[in-house]
């Protein structure tokens, strides 16, 4: 199956399969009166590679590898690692306490630029530590890939770290849907 990186239908298609209504507690503590369930698309097959196929045009030159943030970061970060060819990294939310102990499953990151790809990013504290945790560990980390940017408009909630967020959709785009 080829997947376009010009898809029309992607917001509404998205919109459809993830939007959720009621009373939801988000990451950063805030309520919300909605609720992009990112996992829905994420376990379609067909809808996963369709977001992946749009966010790969987004992948900055010179990215070395592609870090996934756990947990919803890793279903983009594999299909969009196997997009682009670049190597993938699993991020995690801490350093496991056993074995090898790595915060970031895969090839070494220090002195390599990492993209990093997150499902949703509203207020972006899952990316502000990894990106942080990865910085530590001697990474170029000045990118973050997300499907959805649900950031309340015209807020740069990762400015002071120097980030730039790209989004394949923003909430504006999945609202407009509902027109």
């Amino acid at each position: 199956m080829t997947f376009r990186d010009d898809d029309p239908d992607l917001a509404r298609d998205v919109d459809r399969a993830c939007r959720c209504s009621g009373t939801f507690r988000l990451r950063s503590g805030q309520t919300a009166s909605e609720y992009f369930d990112k996992y829905l698309f994420e376990t379609d097959p067909v809808l996963l590679a369709r977001v992946a196929a749009r966010m790969a045009p987004l992948v900055p030159d010179g990215t070395d590898l592609l870090g996934g943030l756990e947990l919803g970061g890793v279903p983009l970060v594999t299909v969009l690692s196997a997009l682009t060819g670049r190597p993938a990294l699993f991020v995690r939310k801490e350093a496991k306490r056993y074995g090898t102990a790595k915060l970031a499953e895969g090839p070494p990151v220090a002195g390599r630029r990492v993209t990093l790809v997150e499902d949703v990013v509203t207020t972006g504290g899952a990316v502000r530590d990894a990106t942080l945790a990865l910085r530590a560990a001697g990474a170029v980390v000045e990118t973050v890939l997300c499907a959805i940017d649900r950031s309340p408009a015209a807020a740069e909630p990762l400015a002071d770290l120097g980030l730039e967020v790209r989004a394949v959709l923003t909430k504006a785009q999945l609202d407009a849907t509902l027109a």
